[in-house]
């Protein structure tokens, strides 16, 4: 493994923060502290930093509640988050994970589904999701937390499935705040 590519890599597109493998909830909170302090030592701004920080804890949760509700072992739930800055100072927040196909697709066609709404529609089809009825049957979140990142977001959430040889598919979810 040749680290100082890697860092170069990082600094190159950078890449304040990366994590890759299985996830635990104190590991979010651990990774979240450094991300937070790393956010404060920048000087980023109390609400970029609040909406970074409520992005990363999201997608991760997202993450490891996926896994667990589907029985995945530790090598199945594993995760792979970073968080840069682009030229232009925004936060880019990006983490993917395993999925079902089917549930990648769904997922993926959600947040294309989301991409043409502005600000205001954005709050409304957040307002109207949060008012729906939930089911037994479905995540705790029940696509509000998509919503919220969307919301959150100055650029459309952007997603992507790639199909793996065993028939499964890795989903990647980026916010750019």
């Amino acid at each position: 493994m040749d680290l100082l590519s890697m860092r170069e890599g990082y600094q190159r597109e950078r890449i304040m923060l990366c994590f890759n493998g299985p996830i635990s909830r104190s590991l979010i909170e651990e990774i979240g502290n450094a991300l937070r302090n790393y956010l404060d030592t920048q000087q980023a701004t109390p609400s970029a930093a609040m909406d970074v920080f409520a992005v990363y804890i999201e997608m991760t949760q997202n993450i490891r509640h996926y896994a667990r509700r589907q029985g995945y072992d530790e090598t199945q739930a594993s995760a792979t988050v970073a968080v840069a800055q682009d030229e232009r100072g925004h936060y880019q927040v990006s983490a993917g994970n395993l999925v079902t196909l089917t549930d990648g697709e769904r997922l993926v066609s959600m947040i294309e589904g989301l991409a043409p709404l502005d600000r205001s529609e954005l709050k409304v089809a957040y307002k109207q999701q949060l008012r729906r009825p939930r089911h037994a049957d479905q995540g705790s979140g029940a696509g509000l937390g998509i919503l919220d990142m969307a919301r959150k977001a100055s650029r459309p959430l952007q997603a992507s499935l790639k199909a793996l040889p065993d028939g499964q598919g890795f989903f990647s979810l980026t916010a750019t705040i």
